[in-house]
């Protein structure tokens, strides 16, 4: 992690936000998996999106372990981390977008945005600066090298 490059506040910013992402997003995805139902009763805001699925949230929690394995493997295997972190950010902020949608075409109320944002945005957010870090390290590492 150390790099002429990188300041010691970058460096902890971005420890932090893989922290939060590998913890959050593994955490909530075996929490989808192993208790569904309590997963979908204890969120706020899930009962109003409809009917409880057990096997969507499943699915979704399957999604959600990965995205946290890939940011957490993206740490440790610096070769491969541009690669995980664009691919789970991509979902994440898919996701992200989906939600505003909802807001925009009347779905959802306003309301629901500060409330997801935690969940929902901030873990896309945190995606996208980390790969941009990850891109301008990477660039970084191959001009000193040459």
């Amino acid at each position: 992690m150390t790099s002429t490059t990188d300041s010691r506040a970058v460096s902890a910013a971005v420890i932090a936000m893989v922290a939060f992402n590998g913890a959050f997003l593994s955490l909530n995805g075996l929490f989808m998996l192993i208790n569904p139902l309590a997963w979908y009763e204890l969120v706020p805001g899930v009962t109003d999106t409809g009917f409880f699925n057990q096997h969507f949230v499943r699915d979704i929690g399957m999604i959600q372990l990965f995205l946290g394995v890939a940011f957490i493997l993206g740490f440790v295997i610096p070769e491969r981390r541009i690669g995980l972190w664009a691919a789970a950010t991509l979902w994440l902020s898919a996701h992200a977008l989906f939600h505003f949608w909802e807001v925009a075409v009347g779905i959802c109320a306003p309301s629901v945005i500060p409330r997801d944002f935690p969940a929902v945005t901030m873990p896309a957010l945190f995606g996208i600066l980390l790969t941009l870090w990850a891109i301008r390290r990477s660039r970084a590492d191959k001009l000193a090298a040459a």
